[in-house]
Formats: structure tokens, C-alpha cells, sequence
């Protein structure tokens, strides 16, 4: 019997239902407009595209003008690719164009759907942004679908890591840019650290796809990206602490498997005390408790996480004698991605690696605040519903699932649980062996690089030929991928399984058909295609006969999407397949949320040795383990968003007043602002409000002011002038420092100045900014106590943040004002030594002495113009020398009587 909400959904349809079916008229639309594109020559589909933008920048809906974009965007893909887009990709084009989350299911092309909603909000001239997880996805993506932008008369760029800054500008002003998340976001940080407007590489953020948005806008979002700077260096100490870790046993520290965390024990703490002591790490009068003692305390406590919650080969690899992190949600190497706060050098000394140096940070943002830049943001993935909450809450995303071009023929198999690992890796080794004999394509998903070998070694034991993928062979990801759906192939895969690489039954056809032509280059291509098209026709029959692709785990991940991908790589475009899910009581996700109650139900239960638990039930609660991790790693995310807003409002307010500096023409409206403000500060505080004259302090303000204005006034006679007030004095030290910085500007000339006041407060306010975030950085390490004191943390971090904000402001005022006033023009006897500086420089460098300057020639070169390319053999880099001075040459010869010789 159908229960009630089971038999609403019948007759009225989900609310999913109900949104794709009231975007069905428009794909209606846009199929009556088929004959009509389909008529137009390729110049005409360009002239379409002028007349598209022509409309859009008049300021007509893009709305409007979507059934008209998106079957001229259909008609050039299908003569650019061969690919005519199908009407559900038209539908998720729609809601990616609403700004949506398009849950499509793989192999359903939605790297074709991404240029629907692209072309058309390109049509604005604002650009639009098309975001990939990884270097190789954003390039393959570009090329590809480089050929229809290109048939639309568009221009499409793609962003890469060390790409030159020429290109890289270019690539940003293309009318479509393809990029990865960590690109664009490191972009965006790199370009509010520029000294100019013309050296930035980003646009306005107008719109961005993120294609699997679920990896990029919530596995990533734990981590903020940073640009970091060299620090001190503490190898040694590192080094030395690491060796102390071994020698502590389980009573020493309490280790919390289900939040990640470890402590020491009071006995723990006492062990390290005593050996710290004995070692000289600690002074003898000193213990852990004092304040002195935290830099060491915290390099023991980053050393016994690197110890306890680090593995290798699961959580980094070692390669070429440094640590590589390791995604956990994808199984690839994350080059270049380091751990902040110590940790990394804490894994790099137990590994016995190179220790680095520690990084101060120079500029940071989450990828959660980075993408609500975007006034339109949207997403694509195969599995975003069970986040669809978490969608909403941050980046304000609604989930719609797009229905499949056809019927999923996938059988989903229940769980099965076995007792122990040994059980369950023996019966994993025995549906593959059965699944092989009948030559179906078994892809097998594991958790961890370790995991993935040991399974491989009983594979090769059990003489099954098979591929192995992961982070160690990430170069041959395509090719293994490619190959994994070829009648009788056994892939192991660690998370990566097939991202941006489809598995198609019978192998990859434009993989076998590339690897032909170059194997044999005297054949026409298409003769080979024509060939290698039919093998694959009967090969992909003989797959489908076999049961098509078998998607084998064998483990549950913490997150249900992870599973969800790995079983969603079998079944796609209706082909048959099969999945199935293989546990024991051992995998981590079991031993840690709750399997004693099961262990003894099982033991209850009298099963035997190799036989396995599967029933609903199983999958049930195994569901609620998992949907209850990914609820605790929601509130880890939720809670470092919060704490980054608080640093957002002020990155914003300091990086838009750093744009305001660079568009300035002439700042001197900022400094002048800066230093009337300064003399306010200062009157203030010397001649505070509702106070009697005799009450002022004249003496500290005349110190002030000649430190900070740089002028030498008589202050202390105007504060005991009869009848002058705070206002008259603060006046005339506006007049005085206006006039003093008007005359600055004489001396330097207009220009040089504007440039000297504009570097001088960008160099300022990076520098100010830099030491901000190190001291919210340390705040932030330590609110987290106020908790005891039953004090709100983040509030506590809000107030805090804000004043040190204040401080910053105060701060930046004084610093401008105060280099300003100092600032001077060189004298001509200070040229003259600067330039003698400058030529030895040269000439140390060219392995010479220098000849000694001779101040009383008019014929010197104008500072640093000498020195700047100077080459002996080459005298029109010489300048003007003297006719009396030794020859540049290096002869020894006077100038008049070497080169300077008169015909």
C-alpha cells in the first residue's frame, strides 16, 4: 500500500517535477526555431551573435533573448562538434542561465550545457567565467569547446598556473574564460596585492559555472587559499620535537577519531616536561603552563596531529624527497598545496624530509566568499542534492535534477557487511574473478592510495590482470579511464574514479583512434576511424552482454555525494551496469560511528565465517552515519565562513580602496584627507574637549607635530596665545601642512609627486594589511578559550577584529603622513654620490674598478642613467663621459685621447 506522500508525489509531481516541466515551453521555443539557424551559413550565425549583443547591450532581457542564444549556440556546436545538444541539456542550460544548480547525471554532457548559459550572459560584454577542478580539465575544456565559441564569432581563454601575464590578461578579457577554482581565487588576491590598474588580469565578476561545484564550493571550502611570504626559520626545533613523539604510548594522549582531533593527557603533558628538560628544549625554571612556553607547546601538539591524523600514502605521499597532499575527495596530488600553521614542516620532520620555512601570510580568502563575489553564480555536478541545504544557506543555490536523455538501466545492489576486513577483501577478490570470467568491466573504488595497493596485491596473487589509478599514476588518469569500460578490464580507482574522462563501454573510441594514427601515419585517419568505429561497435555490444559496467566499493566514504559519484560512473546514457557496495565492521566509517551494536546483533545472529549481512536496514542506518558526518563537517565549514565574513568586510574595504588609489589620478585629496584627520587625532588628544587652556599640553603636541608633520611650529606659543581656542589651532595646522606638502610638490614637480604620494600609500596599506592578518591569525588561535569564560568566540573575534581594524585605519594615517613630511629631493651632492654608488656598482659587476667621479664636469650623466646598461664594448651605452676622465673602455687612456679622440 502507497503511503500518502507517495501518492501525492504520483499525482502531483515533486517540486523538481513541477520546475522542469515549466521550462519545457521555452525548449519548445527553441525547437520551432531549429529550421531557421539550421538555414543560416556560419557567417550568418556570427552575424546573429552581433546582432545578439547588439540587443543585449541596448539593455534588452537576456530573458528574452535566450530561445534566439541557445539555438544559434545549438547550431554552431552542431557544426563545430558534430554534437547536437539533446532537450534535457537545453533544460539545464535554462536553470544554469537562472542561476541554478544543474544536478545532471555523468555522461549526460554537461560540458556542452556549460556553453548555452555562457554564450548567452556573454552576450553583456562582462564576461563569464567557466570553472574546472583541475589544470588539465580547463585546457581540454577550452579547445573543445574553443571550436564553438569560435563558429559564434566569440573569442574563449583559458587560465593556467606560471602562464605569462600577457596571456593571462588576455585570457580574462576573453568573452568566455575557462579556469580552476584556485587560479581564479590566487588571480583575485594576486591582483589586489598590484601596484597599478594595468597590471590586473581580472574583470568585474559578472557570472561563473562551476562545473562539480559540489568538489570546488564545498570539499574545498574547509581551506582558505593563501598567498604566504618566507618566515623564520625552526627546522631545528621541528627536528627535535619530532624525535619526542615515538617515545609517547596511549596514555599520553586522547586521539577523537570522529572530529579529527588529539590532546595530550596531564600525563602526557608531564612526560614531554621531563624530557623537554632533559633535552635543553626547555629552561629548567620554565614549564608548559607558562606563557614563554607557547610556541613550543604549539610545535609539540602540530607534531603529535602530524603523528596521529596524518598517514601516509592516505593523506600525502612522499615523491622526490617533499610532501604532497592528497584530496581526500578526489585522490589527486594537490603540487603546491601546503598545510598553514606549522603542520606541514611538523609532517616534512617526521617523514625526515627538508623542512621548509613557515609562511606568514600575505593575503587570504575562502573560496565561499571569492564565489559570492559573482553577481550570478552557477553550478553543475552529478550529485549535489544531498547538499542542496548547505547550496542554499551559503551561496543562496537551488538544486534542480535534470532528467537523464534516457532511462537509467543501473541495478543498485544492497550493501554487504562482512565481519572483518580479511572477509570482505576475500569476497571482493571473488565477484571481481566472477565478473572478469564473463568478460564484464569491473571498476573497483577505494578510499586511500594504501588501500588500493593492497587490493592490487591480491588481485596479481589471484593472477586477474589489472590497472591501478591513483595519485602515484595521476599522469596516465585519461588513459586508464578511458580503458576501463573495454571488455574484461579491472580498474582499481582511488575517489578520482573517471572525473572529466567518461567511461564508455568498449573503451574510449577518440583514444583508440589517436593512439592508431600515430601508430600508423601513412593510412588516411579516416580510413582508421572508419575501422576502429566498427571494431567498437561489436566490442561495445559484447560489454553490454557481459552486464556493462560493474561499479564495485569497497568502502563507504564519509560523504553519501563520494558514493554516490563512484556509483554513478556506471548506467550512463541508459546503458546497462551494476553496483554494489562491500563493508566490514573494521572500515573506518563502521569502527567509528557505532559498530558494537552490530557486532553483537551479528555475533547474536551466528553468522559464519565469509558470509555477509545485506538488507535495507543496513543501507538505512549506514545513511545516517554518513548524513550525520557530513552535518558535523556543514557546521566546521559554516563556522570558518563565519569567522571569515568578519575578515571579508575589511578585505573588501581595504582592497576597494585600494582600486580607489589606482584610478586616482592624483591622490593628494587621500593624503591631504589622511593628515587633516592626524591633526584632528592630535588636537584632541593634547587639547582634550571642555578643557581650560592651562589644562592643554603644548609641549606634547609641538613633539607630535614635529615628528609626524615633520615641521618645526610654534605650538607651544600658540597654545598660550589669550583667546585661541582647539578649532584656530587645529586650522592653522591644516594651512601649515597643506602649504608645507604644496611646496614638496614645487620641488618634486606635479607628476612626481602624484606617483610618490600613490606608491607611497599602496606600499602602505599592503604592509598595514600584512601585519592585520597575522594578528587576526594569532586572535584567531586563541578566542576559541573565551568559550570557558562562557563568552561567545565569535562575538569576542568580531570586537576584537574591528578595533585592531581601527587600529590599522589609525595607523595608516599616521604612517603616510609621517613618510610624507620626510620625504625630500636629492641635493646635488647627494646625486653626485649616488651616481659615484652606481657606476662602482656597475663596474664591480663587470670586474673593473671604477674611475672616481668628478663633480666639476658639466658633462655628467644624470643619476643612474650611466649605470643602468652599461657595457664597455658598447660606447652608446656610455652616456657623456668627461674629456679629461679615463676612457669607459677600460684602456687606461684618458677619454680625449681613446674613444673621445678627436678626427
Amino acid at each position: 500500500m502507497l503511503g500518502i506522500g507517495t501518492l501525492a508525489k504520483k499525482v502531483f509531481g515533486t517540486p523538481n517535477d513541477r520546475l522542469v516541466k515549466s521550462v519545457r515551453p521555452i525548449v519548445t521555443k527553441i525547437n520551432d526555431l531549429a529550421p531557421e539557424y539550421e538555414a543560416l551559413d556560419d557567417a550568418g550565425i556570427k552575424a546573429k551573435t552581433v546582432e545578439l549583443q547588439e540587443r543585449a547591450r541596448a539593455g534588452e532581457d537576456l530573458d528574452k533573448l535566450l530561445p534566439e542564444a541557445f539555438a544559434n549556440c545549438r547550431e554552431a556546436a552542431h557544426r563545430a562538434l558534430g554534437l547536437r545538444a539533446f532537450d534535457v541539456q537545453l533544460v539545464g542550460g535554462i536553470f544554469l542561465h537562472r542561476g541554478n544548480i544543474a544536478e545532471m547525471k555523468t555522461g549526460e554532457g554537461k560540458t556542452l550545457v556549460a556553453t548555452f548559459p555562457a554564450y548567452l550572459n556573454a552576450l553583456s560584454g562582462k564576461g563569464v567565467h567557466i570553472v574546472t577542478v583541475n589544470d588539465y580539465l580547463a585546457r581540454r575544456d577550452a579547445e573543445w569547446m574553443g571550436k564553438v565559441y569560435e563558429a559564434l564569432g566569440m573569442t574563449c581563454g583559458v587560465v593556467y598556473p606560471q602562464q605569462p601575464e600577457a596571456e593571462k590578461q588576455a585570457a580574462y578579457a576573453a568573452d568566455v574564460t575557462y579556469a580552476t577554482n584556485n587560479e581564479l581565487g590566487f588571480d583575485y588576491l594576486r591582483d589586489n596585492m598590484k601596484a597599478e590598474l594595468a597590471q590586473m588580469s581580472q574583470r568585474e565578476h559578472n557570472f561563473a559555472i562551476v562545473d562539480e561545484v559540489d568538489s570546488i564550493l564545498i570539499d574545498e571550502a574547509r581551506t582558505p587559499l593563501i598567498i604566504s611570504g618566507p618566515a623564520q626559520d625552526r627546522s631545528d626545533l621541528y627536528k627535535a620535537v619530532d624525535a619526542l613523539i615515538p617515545e609517547l604510548t596511549d596514555a599520553h594522549y586522547t586521539l577523537d577519531e570522529k572530529t579529527k582531533n588529539v590532546t595530550f593527557s596531564e600525563e602526557g603533558n608531564d612526560f614531554l616536561e621531563q624530557r623537554m628538560a632533559s633535552l635543553g628544549l626547555l629552561p629548567p625554571d620554565q614549564t608548559l603552563y607558562d606563557p614563554e612556553s607557547t610556541t613550543l607547546v604549539h610545535h609539540v601538539n602540530q607534531a603529535l596531529k602530524a603523528h596521529t591524523l596524518f598517514h601516509k600514502d592516505k593523506d600525502y605521499i612522499v615523491r622526490d624527497s617533499q610532501i604532497v597532499l592528497i584530496d581526500e575527495f578526489t585522490g589527486r596530488m594537490m603540487a603546491g598545496r601546503r598545510l598553514s600553521d606549522g603542520l606541514h614542516q611538523a609532517i616534512e620532520a617526521k617523514e625526515g624530509c627538508a623542512i621548509q620555512p613557515e609562511n606568514v601570510t600575505l593575503a587570504s580568502v575562502t573560496f565561499q566568499n571569492y564565489f559570492r563575489l559573482y553577481d550570478k553564480l552557477a553550478g553543475m555536478t552529478g550529485t549535489a542534492a544531498t547538499e542542496a541545504d548547505e547550496f542554499m544557506e551559503i551561496y543562496k543555490l537551488g538544486v534542480v535534477e535534470i532528467p537523464t536523455n534516457r532511462p537509467i538501466s543501473r541495478i543498485d545492489e544492497d550493501d554487504q557487511v562482512y565481519r572483518t576486513g580479511r572477509e570482505k577483501y576475500e569476497a571482493i577478490v571473488k565477484a571481481i574473478r566472477e565478473a572478469n570470467e564473463k568478460g564484464q568491466p569491473v571498476l573497483v573504488g577505494t578510499t586511500s592510495i594504501e588501500k588500493s595497493e593492497e587490493l592490487s596485491s591480491l588481485l596479481t596473487k589471484a593472477k586477474i590482470p589489472h590497472n591501478v589509478l591513483n595519485a602515484r599514476q595521476h599522469e596516465k588518469e585519461a588513459q586508464i579511464v578511458g580503458d576501463a569500460g573495454k571488455l574484461g578490464a579491472v580498474t582499481i580507482a582511488t575517489n578520482m574514479a573517471g572525473r572529466g574522462t567518461d567511461i564508455k563501454l568498449g573503451g574510449n573510441v577518440e583514444m583508440k583512434v589517436l593512439e592508431a594514427i600515430a601508430a600508423d601515419p601513412d593510412t588516411h585517419p579516416d580510413e582508421i576511424r572508419a575501422r576502429i568505429e566498427a571494431a567498437h561497435a561489436a566490442d561495445e555490444e559484447d560489454v553490454k552482454n557481459a552486464g556493462g559496467l560493474y561499479v564495485l566499493a569497497t568502502e563507504r566514504h564519509e560523504s553519501r555525494r563520494i558514493d554516490n559519484q563512484l556509483r554513478g560512473r556506471s548506467g550512463r546514457q541508459g546503458d546497462p551496469g551494476r553496483s554494489s557496495f562491500y563493508l566490514s565492521l573494521e572500515d573506518d566509517l563502521m569502527r567509528i560511528f557505532g559498530s558494537e551494536r552490530l557486532d553483537k546483533m551479528l555475533s547474536r545472529l551466528g553468522m559464519e565465517e565469509g558470509e555477509a549481512i545485506v538488507h535495507p536496514w543496513v543501507n538505512k542506518s549506514l545513511e545516517r552515519a554518513q548524513a550525520k558526518v557530513e552535518g558535523r563537517n556543514f557546521d566546521i565549514r559554516k563556522q570558518l565562513l563565519k569567522f571569515d565574513d568578519v575578515m571579508n568586510d575589511q578585505r573588501k574595504a581595504i582592497f576597494g580602496q585600494r582600486r580607489e588609489i589606482m584610478e586616482a589620478v592624483d591622490v593628494n585629496d587621500i593624503t591631504q584627507d589622511m593628515r587633516h584627520q592626524l591633526v584632528d587625532d592630535l588636537v584632541e588628544t593634547y587639547i582634550p574637549p571642555k578643557t581650560y587652556a592651562d589644562q592643554w599640553d603644548g609641549q606634547g603636541l609641538y613633539a607630535e607635530v614635529l615628528d609626524k608633520l615633520g615641521q618645526d611650529l610654534p605650538v607651544i606659543a600658540w597654545t598660550e596665545e589669550e583667546g585661541v581656542d582647539a578649532d584656530e589651532i587645529r586650522e592653522r595646522l591644516y594651512k601649515a601642512g597643506d602649504e608645507f606638502m604644496a611646496k614638496k610638490a614645487v620641488d618634486f614637480g606635479p607628476e612626481n609627486m602624484r606617483n610618490i604620494e600613490k606608491q607611497l600609500l599602496l606600499q602602505t596599506i599592503d604592509g598595514k594589511w600584512r601585519d592585520h592578518l597575522l594578528k587576526l591569525e594569532h586572535l584567531r588561535s586563541v578566542v576559541g578559550f573565551r568559550g570557558y569564560a562562557q563568552r561567545d568566540p565569535l562575538n569576542e573575534y568580531k570586537n576584537e577584529s574591528f578595533q585592531l581594524f581601527e587600529g590599522l585605519l589609525n595607523g595608516l594615517r599616521e604612517e603616510v603622513t609621517q613618510k610624507l613630511a620626510q620625504i625630500r629631493p636629492l641635493t646635488e651632492e647627494e646625486r653626485q654620490a649616488m651616481m659615484a654608488q652606481l657606476a662602482q656598482q656597475q663596474a664591480a659587476a663587470q670586474g673593473r674598478v671604477a674611475p672616481a667621479p668628478t663633480p666639476d664636469t658639466d658633462e655628467a650623466e644624470p643619476a643612474g642613467e650611466a649605470a643602468a646598461g652599461f657595457n664597455e664594448n658598447d660606447p652608446s651605452t656610455w652616456g657623456n663621459p668627461g674629456r679629461n676622465e679615463p676612457c669607459p673602455c677600460g684602456s687606461g687612456k684618458k677619454f680625449k685621447h681613446c674613444h673621445g679622440r678627436l678626427a
